[in-house]
């Protein structure tokens, strides 16, 4: 009767731990570098308040816009707004006006 006696290698021990330190490596490096990682995330506030940003600034001009036509609406026309427009237009003033032109875009 023959038996097997295998001896026991010494780097067996170290299969587990070498595996799981690899899998944590792996899963910690993509969560913070990853597309949905830490990373990706403060990019991602930093882009929204920039575009929040824009938001605010083209409601507020659109606002001013809006009441801009209103003012120019066929119900309540409004003589001071006619006649800005119209100088604007044509590029005229009188000799005693000072022009300051405010720009939207």
């Amino acid at each position: 009767m023959w038996t097997r006696h295998h001896k026991k290698k010494k780097y067996g021990r170290l299969v587990l731990p070498a595996v799981t330190i690899a899998f944590l490596s792996y899963f910690g490096y993509h969560s913070v570098h990853g597309d949905y990682g830490l990373k990706a995330g403060q990019q991602f506030e930093r882009i929204r308040q920039e575009r929040a940003a824009e938001l605010e600034k083209l409601v507020a001009q659109r606002m001013t816009l809006e009441k801009e036509v209103g003012l120019l609406s066929d119900g309540s026309l409004d003589e001071d707004i006619i006649d800005e427009k119209a100088r604007y237009q044509l590029n005229m003033s009188r000799p005693d006006e000072i022009v300051i032109f405010n720009t939207y875009f």
